[in-house]
């Protein structure tokens, strides 16, 4: 990439983080800021990040504006709420002001999470009209590869869990542990967030399939693999095997193969995954073999050999000649569904964080840091996919703020509940106190998760280096088989 595309494509990034990142804390803020206005309440100021200001203005109505250095979220200072001067500052004590119903602090403190909400839904409603796209093997949860082996967290290589458990190529994963799932990604985070644990420790899993029309359950024993250990069956998706193109002159074309076939087996054996039939044209090394296809509903078989062919690189490779369709597609998925599949893997991914069996930890979230990377990757994809991403943000803003830690909203929620329980509000030192701890221990986790963040993204650019890239064949490079 030349320095021009490099900038360009830098900015465009930079300007959809600040649009829709920042946009985000700006909504959440707004929602306080406007229902604590409705109320009566004094509104000392209306920051968009934490610190010192980077510039400020006092408005009209007495309140001041400020942008912030820190972006790591944002606030409206509010004394009647609890006194938060010593975290955001301030002049006005709470004591000298008046206290404001019950029902006024809660609507304040949850407008927050319910603007998140509706910018969300307003989002999902336009990628309604306007389409998400994917590619379809994420689309489905059907298995396409059992991988014979899987290599765990610590390098070392063991048989794969669906293999063992009798998964196979063409299974369609419909539950872990009862809880449905419906594309590959929900397939894997579920499965990620997953508590279950056998009586010797090891990880446990229920998986739910179907396979030949019936449904069956199996126990799986799922292993920690990669850099982050998440849990791993050892399988990857089905792909779309059609044919886009048919190489002039090549195997394929003197076998009679034509765009638009989809590739059903090979000698008799299903091929469910480009790399599956990439491996199995290896492997017949140029002997003839029989491609079942599909065509126009009727079901043919075409003998065909490959042609042993040169890689870019030099390398030698059996290729029969075809060109696979696009699997980028197009997909409107329900406004209301986009809210609510991003609320339930927030749930639980929440609940295996928490939960003492599950393998989650706070070093596999993303902070600031991760959440500005999703928005720089997309933003080089489609500006769809920000719109995506700025969805589950939001959704996850919502629900995260509500929990009810001290700091948060739903903290704030909390000890205004307990106020009222008792019949008089809670020492505003023991709030200060509480605040101010719990203030410390979320800019320690922020950092903490940021570290691994930074770690991520240089392993990540490590491997997108020109001089690790594999001579292929390979799945990403399914043209020409």
């Amino acid at each position: 990439m030349d320095f021009l595309s490099l900038l360009t494509s830098s900015l465009w990034s930079v300007l959809m983080i600040a649009v829709f990142f920042g946009g985000s804390i700006f909504v959440h803020e707004l929602g306080h800021f406007l229902t604590a206005r409705r109320h009566g309440f004094k509104i000392e100021r209306f920051s968009i990040g934490f610190g010192p200001a980077i510039f400020k203005w006092l408005g009209k109505d007495g309140v001041e504006y400020r942008l912030s250095w820190f972006p790591l979220g944002g606030y409206v200072a509010l004394p009647q709420l609890g006194d938060m001067r010593a975290i955001e500052g301030g002049e006005a004590p709470a004591d000298k002001l008046p206290t404001p119903r019950y029902g006024a602090k809660m609507e304040v403190l949850v407008a927050g999470a319910v603007c998140n909400i509706i910018f969300a839904l307003a989002l999902a409603c336009i990628l309604w009209g306007v389409g998400v796209p994917t590619m379809s093997s994420l689309n489905t949860t059907k298995i396409g590869v059992i991988e014979a082996t899987v290599k765990r967290a610590d390098g070392v290589l063991v048989p794969s869990p669906a293999a063992e458990a009798g998964l196979q190529a063409g299974d369609v994963i419909r539950a872990i542990d009862g809880k449905a799932v419906d594309n590959w990604s929900s397939l894997v985070q579920t499965l990620a967030a997953g508590s279950g644990r056998a009586t010797d420790g090891r990880p446990e899993a229920v998986v739910t399939f179907e396979r030949a029309g019936a449904s069956s359950q199996v126990v799986i024993h799922p292993v920690l693999a990669g850099e982050e250990g998440f849990r791993t069956l050892g399988i990857s998706t089905a792909d779309d095997m059609g044919i886009d193109q048919v190489i002039p002159d090549s195997a394929a074309a003197e076998a009679g193969f034509q765009a638009g076939d989809v590739i059903l087996e090979l000698d008799g054996v299903p091929m469910l995954s480009r790399e599956s039939m990439t491996a199995a044209i290896q492997t017949s090394a140029g002997r003839r073999v029989a491609v079942a296809v599909q065509r126009a509903g009727a079901r043919l078989e075409l003998p065909v050999a490959a042609r042993l062919e040169k890689n870019p690189d030099g390398s030698p490779a059996y290729r029969i000649g075809v060109r696979y369709r696009n699997e980028l597609i197009l997909i409107h998925p329900n406004p209301l569904k986009q809210l609510a599949d991003n609320a339930t893997m927030t749930w639980r991914v929440l609940s295996g964080l928490v939960n003492p069996n599950s393998d989650l930890g706070p070093s596999k979230l993303s902070g600031p840091v991760g959440i500005a990377r999703g928005f720089h990757q997309t933003a080089q994809i489609d500006i769809r996919l920000v719109l995506w991403f700025t969805i589950l943000l939001n959704v996850n803003l919502a629900m995260f703020n509500l929990l009810p830690l001290p700091v948060l909203d739903g903290g704030h929620m909390l000890f205004a509940t307990i106020g009222k329980l008792r019949g008089r509000p809670l020492p505003p030192g023991f709030i200060i106190n509480v605040q101010t701890v719990f203030v410390a221990l979320l800019f320690t986790m922020v950092l903490y998760v940021s570290f691994f963040d930074v770690r991520r993204i240089a392993r990540e650019t490590q491997a997108e280096s020109p001089a690790k890239v594999e001579p292929v064949p390979k799945k990403a490079a399914p043209a020409a088989k």
